[in-house]
């Protein structure tokens, strides 16, 4: 039988007590989140935490550990054992057994919202950085590779997928925010995964506790974040920002390869994939010449000679 989040460990771990108006939360201890809001099964904790942002819906049950007056939603964690309505880019939808995988949405404030695109990029950055981390400190590490824009994918199972990521640029009261939503594939079966094309840690052969798992993801997002316009602590660095953003460049397994980049239209381009610029766009060198594509304007990136990427 799979336990339940133990959420009073996770809220202990993330949240520092004490929230000061106009000084953000958390960085002496160099962790930004506010509070954590626990559901044991929740439609989707993107659209939750949408509510808390807006002001839709208070916060609410045990876990809620800040004052919610104090920019409400901001800089919040919402969790939940069993996503009954998970969606992706595009409204694609999946479900997941109950207390088998990761379900995390955060609230991060961003002060150039032109940056946004950035977010699903590096939040890939971060979840790889923490499963190379805990499933190391497990006895068994993998190998996740970082495809464009919001994918992670396990290298240990055929680059099958692990992970996605759905971002959402939320503005409400004159605050602009990023909801990053995260599901994390941990303990599945192969029979309990939707499709061929997707894995689980445990099917790689690492068994990690989620609670370990969402800890280092979060930290490592605090690290990162800075690359999409979000400031945690002193104001941000240039240089900063951009050696975030060249870490991922280097991490992304998309670039150097010849793609297939499908259409909303029901077309396709393909080329080779050379950069990602400066707005998180994937760059393609076709035979027409170069093309950007944002990721909302994108189905699918895949190999162009086929395979599960």
């Amino acid at each position: 039988m799979r336990d339940s989040l133990d959420i009073e460990t996770v809220s202990a771990a993330l949240v520092t007590s004490g929230v000061t108006p106009g000084v953000t939360p958390g960085v002496a201890s160099g962790r930004p989140w506010r509070g954590v809001e626990f559901h044991p099964a929740l439609g989707s904790t993107n659209t939750r935490l949408r509510e808390l942002l807006t002001g839709a819906s208070p916060a609410s049950g045990a876990y809620a550990v800040s004052p919610p007056d104090v920019d409400p939603g901001l800089w919040w964690v919402v969790l939940t054992d069993h996503q009954t309505g998970g969606r992706g880019r595009l409204g694609r939808v999946w479900t997941v057994p109950d207390r088998a995988s990761l379900a995390v949405s955060v609230a991060v404030p961003v002060t150039d919202p032109a940056q946004a695109g950035w977010m699903p990029l590096l939040a890939g950055l971060a979840l790889s950085r923490a499963v190379a981390e805990v499933t190391e400190a497990a006895g068994h590490p993998l190998t996740s590779r970082l495809k464009w824009p919001n994918d992670v994918l396990l290298a240990d199972d055929g680059d099958r997928k692990l992970s996605g990521i759905l971002c959402e640029l939320v503005t409400s009261g004159g605050r602009s925010a990023v909801v990053v939503g995260t599901g994390v594939n941990v303990d599945q079966t192969r029979d309990e995964l939707p499709v061929e094309t997707a894995t689980s840690l445990a099917l790689a052969g690492s068994a990690v506790r989620r609670e370990d798992l969402l800890v280092a993801y979060l930290d490592h997002l605090a690290g990162v974040i800075v690359g999409a316009g979000a400031q945690v602590g002193a104001p941000e660095e240039s240089g900063e920002r951009d050696a975030v953003r060249t870490a991922y460049r280097s991490a992304c397994a998309t670039l150097g390869r010849e793609v297939r980049v499908h259409l909303p239209t029901g077309g396709a381009a393909e080329g080779t994939a050379v950069a990602v610029d400066d707005d998180g766009g994937l760059v393609v060198r076709t035979a027409d010449g170069l093309r950007t594509f944002a990721a909302g304007d994108v189905v699918h990136v895949r190999a162009a000679a086929g395979g599960l990427a």
